[in-house]
């Protein structure tokens, strides 16, 4: 039962992360004028949003494993395992690969150039839309798995 709501409350904090990074983050970042406003934002919010979104999707696996490998194995389980592999690859992608590297590179005093921004920001839409739509997909499989 404890891993049940433990599962719900990881997966509300994920997707609330997710959507959030897209929803007020990416816009934030997007109206800023300044050059420099726009570097500092985006490297403070990703300072926050790395390890949310990296540490409730590791909570999400671990309570999912347990739940659901003691209870089924068969073909939609190994469907849903996929896509949420796939999340994982992705969200990983995004937080550490793009994320990370871009914080560490601010905090270490190198510049970064309006055409690199645009880059990273272009990065970090679409490993999102792409969280989201293997979010959905593991969300939806899973619900089926459930009832």
């Amino acid at each position: 039962m404890l891993y049940s709501w433990l599962h719900l409350i990881a997966l509300i904090v994920y997707l609330g992360a997710v959507i959030g990074f897209w929803l007020m983050l990416l816009p934030s970042v997007a109206i800023l004028e300044k050059h420099e406003d726009k570097v500092q934002f985006l490297a403070r919010g990703l300072k926050f949003y790395n390890p949310l979104q990296v540490g409730a999707l590791g909570i999400i696996l671990f309570t999912a494993y347990r739940e659901t490998f003691v209870k089924q194995l068969a073909f939609n389980l190994a469907v849903k395992l996929f896509f949420a592999f796939l999340l994982v690859i992705f969200s990983v992608y995004q937080a550490l690969g793009i994320g990370h590297r871009f914080v560490r590179r601010y905090e270490g005093g190198d510049t970064v150039t309006a055409q690199e921004l645009d880059s990273i920001m272009r990065r970090l839409k679409s490993a999102n839309w792409c969280i989201l739509l293997l979010a959905a997909i593991t969300l939806w499989l899973g619900l089926r798995l459930r009832y």
